[in-house]
């Protein structure tokens, strides 16, 4: 049987693609040179150093693929065309499999209707032109076109007309098919006469059933695939059992069913180039599914390399090998199974060799499962699909590659909401993006799959795979689109990942002249011991032992006496910076909680460091409470933890008490008060809604008594402003597609930030102060009612609160350090099991894409922007805004180049705040001065008692003698005072700290030995 033949068509144009390659999900790359590589190179790619993922060709890539460039989506025929015995269809291996199985960790379910795309394929047809792509992979049922299995007999003729009825249709709407002749459905018929793949005589059957398939639709096919990911067949189907026909013939049985499908498919290939090529001009491949690995910790030693190599031909090269290769399996293959493996004739190896026109890749979850088995010596599994691509290309030569299955999976629980698989489908795009622009990889087409949902082998219903949602409980089986769906509709008309607001170019501007430069820190350790002690000392065989008869008058201890605090100071003024924050202790202060007991040595302390401070020339901003989970009491002073904390109203009257006294005691050396820092952190450690609550109330009241104190008491003469500092990371919607999660966002930034700042300031469209938010509080009292509660737990403020929370805050204060993505919480067993849900409802999570940290802190400097842009809209640009903390860890000990991006690009997005949204921006701390321990946030390290500046204290300093640029060729704008001009020297002394404590230790202890000396009379 032939069908009507239709005119030659030509193929849709390949694309050049030369430079490229992207950004890997989890795993950040190399990228090489774009020469084209010699097969067998695959792998130098682990050999070659990882640069850090902040660098351009790491990061994630907004720009546009090749033009041309083949999107596209795919199905299978047992995956979802159902219709299992209709119109004369024959049972397949999968048919048999699934209404035999007897398995318990096989689902009980089969694909007899799945999502019935045999009878809707014109709703299919709808569906790919709805994501506006331009080609679709399918499968033909090789046991619905031949119920009895042999091709050479008569075809079932309905199977036909179906087939070429959707061939036309695609055609018609410009969509090229992309044809699989065998996607695991073989015929049943098959299995019971000869053991399916396991028998030779399976090569000879195939190459009939592929060429009744080239004559009867390859004029109007020009893309053939042979089989799909024939690794999983041979493993799955005929080794563990797991797939049909669900054979345990273990290694031996796997090995026979590979070689068997490799000389199918290249028996396959051979006819279509000797007998249809000259007249159809296709192009024909076979899909190869893979896995990919990174050695242990990610040490390219000699033999990691040699495992992870071992590990890629163990999947993709037993089959890639002899198709790309020379016609043979790899060595190691070979070694490892000597004996068990079956041996291609010298004159096999010449007709399997070179057998596909391009590289044809699968890259889902299936080969991910299978290729934890094949891990050693600490070996990991990353979905890095860049990393892949490039070694693709090394190890065969650079062919073309056309992605014939990308994507992941959900639970099925999920439903049409599939916020997580957004986040994958990017990064494997962008990675496949990145392949082509920064590694030369020559991929022309990527199929997202699958289109639809279905029957997803062994998990049968469990998971869904399908950008389409299919209600297998409806008959109709209608085709809804997934938010998957709408995001990958956006990238094929956008043509990839196009520049948008946030990547913006960088901005020329400076900031004012009075702009706060700050290093930030938590509480400052007080030192007591001055250094007048040591006079009456000597060093003794490494001890300090008291001089005999010497008596000194010694005076008073001074400020200058303490070599720590002068030490500190260096390190800050040596940063360029002109503010320096820091917390005083309150626990240490007052012990008690009470001035009944004040500790005069530490006030004494804190006092010297201001002091200094003012002699440097140089301003401190001083938190008079910085809480702390690690520290006991939750740096409250033991009897007012005791006595329930921020639970108890006392508290609120202690805390004004000790603030008083801090005031009073170190209010002419401050300018900058923060009277609590990051409440609405503090409030987390708490165990239910009602305490959060009840602390965050009295947090506020204790703060704004502290306030209207210093208004009352201090201004008049000390003329400084006060403030509290809120954690303040930007939130954003993390499926854009979903109104809920638009709404999950708004309201976790009103429980972040407006929790704390609209009782204070307002809102500038609701000028009533001394109120919480009304959005959150209606929110609550709807909650409250779900739950049947009488009320919501958030507190009033009485009409004398409110007064005095009314305007209660002199500037903004804000520590950012990144961005979230934010959803409603989805309630699952899995969620209801776990710790109670905050009060906002929300989870958040992180975009792969973004770079981030050792410690999984996501750079994100357009955050930062949103963030003062959203405040500033909200509470208007009356009061200045200081970002009180800002930074990321670093684990480098000089060369701290994630700190150094993170500094350029966040203060690049704070320049645009001033400039382009009218922000009223008057500071920036980074967070923090020094290391205690490993290297981490500091700016400096601190090993055996030893300061080394960083890498980015050159940069930070750099822009802030340009008033906000790292370019060295702006204009400086601001003069910096003559302290600032000294810290040159600083930098030199700090530099040369050792010698100079030598000298200084051979001076002290030369004057004290001539000195005893001259005292016993010796000459």
């Amino acid at each position: 049987y032939t069908s009507a033949a239709s005119p030659t068509r030509p193929m849709l144009n390949h694309p050049s693609c030369h430079t490229h390659l992207l950004v890997s999900l989890l795993l950040l790359t190399f990228a090489w040179d774009r020469a084209v590589c010699s097969p067998g190179e695959g792998r130098s790619i682990w050999q070659r150093p990882k640069p850090s993922p902040i660098s351009k060709d790491q990061s994630f890539l907004q720009d546009t693929f090749p033009p041309g460039f083949i999107w596209g989506s795919g199905t299978s025929a047992f995956q979802n065309e159902g219709a299992w015995n209709q119109d004369g269809k024959g049972i397949s291996i999968w048919d048999h499999f699934t209404h035999s199985s007897t398995s318990d960790y096989f689902p009980r379910e089969t694909a007899d209707v799945t999502s019935d795309s045999y009878n809707c394929w014109e709703e299919d047809v709808e569906a790919l032109g709805y994501l506006g792509v331009r080609s679709y992979t399918f499968s033909l049922s090789w046991p619905r076109l031949f119920p009895e299995g042999n091709a050479t007999g008569e075809p079932n003729a309905a199977a036909v007309d179906h087939y070429s009825r959707l061939i036309e249709r695609l055609i018609e709407k410009k969509i090229e098919p992309i044809v699989t002749l065998y996607h695991w459905d073989l015929p049943q018929v098959f299995q019971d006469q000869y053991g399916g793949w396991k028998n030779n005589t399976l090569v000879e059957l195939f190459e009939q059933y592929a060429t009744f398939c080239f004559k009867t639709f390859g004029s109007r096919v020009k893309y053939w695939l042979t089989m799909h990911n024939p690794y999983l067949v041979a493993v799955q189907g005929y080794g563990t059992g797991v797939h049909a026909p669900g054979e345990k013939g273990g290694v031996s049985g796997s090995l026979t069913v590979a070689h068997n499908l490799i000389r199918a498919h290249a028996k396959a290939w051979q006819t279509y180039n000797n007998h249809f090529r000259p007249t159809q001009r296709g192009k024909v491949s076979i899909v190869l599914g893979s896995h990919w690995v990174e050695p242990h910790r990610g040490q390219p030693t000699a033999a990691n390399v040699a495992l992870c190599q071992q590990s890629m031909e163990a999947i993709l090269g037993w089959f890639a090998d002899p198709i790309f290769g020379a016609g043979d399996y790899p060595v190691s293959l070979k070694i490892k199974y000597a004996g068990l493996m079956p041996m291609f004739t010298p004159e096999e190896k010449l007709w399997v060799q070179k057998t596909a026109d391009f590289f044809a890749l699968s890259f889902g979850p299936n080969n991910f499962r299978l290729g934890q088995n094949l891990l050693h010596n600490g070996q990991s599994i990353t979905p890095d699909l860049r990393r892949l691509l490039g070694w693709i290309k090394l190890e065969y030569g650079n062919p073309s590659v056309l992605v014939a299955e990308g994507g992941w999976f959900s639970d099925a629980s999920v439903g049409r909401e599939d916020t997580v698989a957004i986040y994958l489908m990017k990064s494997f795009i962008n990675q496949v993006l990145q392949a082509i622009k920064f590694d030369g990889v020559q991929v022309f087409g990527y199929s997202a799959w699958s289109l639809l949902d279905g029957f997803e082998w062994n998990y049968g219903y469990s998971v869904r795979r399908g950008l389409f949602y299919v209600d297998f409980n409806q008959p109709n089986r209608t085709r809804v689109p997934k938010t998957t769906a709408q995001y990958f509709k956006q990238i094929v008309t956008d043509n990839g990942f196009p520049a948008d607001e946030n990547s913006s170019t960088d901005l020329k501007g400076h900031f004012p002249c009075k702009f706060h430069w700050g290093v930030a820190d938590s509480t400052l350790q007080v030192k007591h011991h001055s250094f007048i002690f040591f006079l009456n000392y000597l060093l003794l065989y490494g001890s300090l032992q008291p001089l005999p008869g010497v008596k000194l008058n010694t005076r008073t201890a001074q400020c200058t006496d303490y070599l720590a605090i002068r030490n500190h100071l260096r390190l800050f003024a040596s940063t360029g910076a002109s503010h320096y924050r820091f917390a005083l202790n309150w626990s240490l202060i007052l012990p008690e909680g009470s001035r009944s007991n004040v500790n005069t040595e530490a006030l004494r302390y804190y006092r010297c460091v201001l002091t200094e401070i003012k002699k440097l020339n140089l301003e401190a901003m001083v938190i008079l409470y910085h809480p702390t989970h690690r520290a006991p009491n939750l740096g409250l002073p033991g009897p007012l933890h005791a006595s329930g904390g921020w639970l108890n109203y006392t508290t609120v009257g202690a805390f004004q008490e000790y603030v008083a006294l801090c005031y009073q005691e170190l209010g002419t050396w401050v300018h900058y008060w923060i009277t609590i820092n990051e409440p609405n952190r503090l409030i987390d450690v708490y165990s239910n809604v009602t305490e959060r609550h009840q602390a965050a109330h009295n947090l506020l009241i204790a703060h704004a008594k502290a306030w209207r104190l210093h208004e009352r008491e201090y201004f008049g003469e000390q003329r400084s402003l006060v403030s509290l500092a809120l954690h303040a990371d930007w939130a954003i919607p993390g499926n854009p597609f979903v109104e809920s999660h638009r709404v999950a966002t708004e309201r976790f930034l009103l429980f972040e930030l407006g929790f704390f700042l609209d009782p204070l300031l307002g809102t500038r469209d609701e000028k009533k102060k001394g109120k919480y938010p009304s959005e959150m509080r209606e929110y609550l009292d709807d909650r409250a009612r779900v739950f049947g509660l009488p009320k919501s737990p958030l507190p009033h403020f009485t009409t004398t609160e409110r007064q005095e929370l009314n305007g209660a805050l002199s500037f903004i204060a804000l520590n950012h350090f990144t961005t979230r993505l934010v959803s409603p919480n989805p309630h699952t067993q899995d969620t209801l099991q776990k710790k109670p849900a905050p009060e906002h409802d929300c989870v958040t999570f992180s975009d792969p894409t973004w770079p981030s940290s050792s410690l999984g802190q996501a750079l994100v400097p357009w955050g930062l922007r949103k963030m003062l842009k959203w405040v500033n809209q909200r509470y208007g640009r009356t009061l200045p805004i200081i970002v009180t903390a800002s930074g990321i860890d670093d684990q480098a000990s000089f060369e701290d180049n994630l700190r150094q991006y993170y500094l350029r690009s966040y203060l690049q997005e704070a320049l645009k705040a001033y400039h382009l949204d009218g922000v009223n921006l008057q500071g920036f701390y980074v967070w923090k001065l020094q290391d205690r321990h490993a290297p981490l946030f500091g700016l400096f390290t601190s090993t055996q008692h030893q300061s080394k500046a960083k890498a980015s204290v050159a940069l930070y300093r750099e822009i802030i003698s340009n008033s906000g640029s790292s370019n060295n060729s702006t204009t400086q704008p601001c003069r910096f005072t003559e302290q600032q001009e000294k810290c040159l020297t600083c930098e030199w002394m700090l530099k040369n700290k050792p010698m100079l404590v030598f000298g200084g230790c051979l001076l002290i202890t030369s004057g004290i030995s001539s000195f005893y000396t001259k005292k016993s009379g010796r000459p």
